[in-house]
């Protein structure tokens, strides 16, 4: 099983998918229950929403599905959000706190600790490697960590999320520029709307490779699945046209990223 597919470019930016996989390993999908099989949590299609959107981007993105281990995810096991329910580094439940696994079968520490060397420390080194590569051409590279959720998880938070969800951990992971226009361009885009470190301020990955001090700028962006998606209960279906309209905002975001980048500007 292939844990990371990488399509390298030239450009200073980089799309980060670490919750579109869908595959299991074979342990890990005997082990699930019928709720865990549905693999509900995945960020349905957000590869294909950002497909073609800015030229010589470079992808890279994990396989597997974040119910094997969650690439996002803190390797210690340590909580990103200390005191708010979330999912572990191998989740046993999942957004709704319902049992992924059946009776007996949820992953011990040998298994986490196969399953982060077999899988999560694979995509890292990869995204790791990508953005040396990117920083080595154009002395910054930015970051763009790509995900989505179901508006609604009460478990999670209350009410409806905002269709834009940008996370910067408190404005530490990117430069000023980079939230301040990513931050307009989504309040700007009618019909929707957004929020700048709200719920989700950004993953493991964001906190752990955003470094603007030494031209590494990551930012995440977590959509309501709502704004791409026919429905967010199975079969998820991708809405061609909802996701049409969305799609200008999100070239939008990526060309100014972008642009930001290539001006030096950024550049340490």
């Amino acid at each position: 099983m292939n844990p990371v597919t990488i399509n390298r470019g030239e450009g200073p930016v980089i799309l980060a998918f670490p919750h579109t996989g869908t595959d299991l390993n074979a342990d890990t999908a005997a082990a699930l229950n019928a709720e865990g099989a549905l693999l509900r949590d995945t960020d349905w299609h957000i590869h294909e929403l950002y497909a073609d959107l800015l030229p010589g981007v470079t992808t890279v993105r994990a396989l597997f599905h974040r119910y094997v281990i969650d690439a996002n995810r803190d390797p210690s096991g340590e909580s990103l959000y200390p005191g708010q329910n979330t999912t572990g580094l191998c989740p046993t439940i999942t957004f709704d706190n319902v049992p992924i696994y059946q009776a007996g079968r949820e992953p011990d520490a040998v298994e986490i600790k196969r399953r982060h060397d077999a899988f999560h420390a694979v995509y890292h080194r990869a995204l790791a490697a990508e953005i040396d590569r990117v920083k080595a051409i154009h002395g910054v590279a930015v970051l763009y960590d790509c995900h989505s959720i179901r508006s609604e998880i009460p478990f999670l938070f209350e009410g409806r999320l905002p269709d834009f969800n940008i996370g910067t951990n408190n404005s530490t992971t990117c430069a000023p520029e980079i939230e301040k226009a990513v931050a307009d361009i989504c309040a700007d885009a009618g019909g929707y709307t957004s929020v700048l470190n709200g719920r989700f301020k950004g993953g493991w990955t964001t906190r752990y490779y955003g470094r603007p001090a030494d031209g590494v700028h990551a930012i995440q962006m977590e959509l309501a699945q709502a704004s791409h998606l026919a429905a967010e209960e199975p079969p998820f279906a991708y809405d061609p046209e909802r996701a049409g309209k969305l799609r200008v905002h999100l070239k939008t975001i990526l060309t100014t990223l972008n642009e930001r980048a290539l001006s030096g500007a950024l550049a340490r």
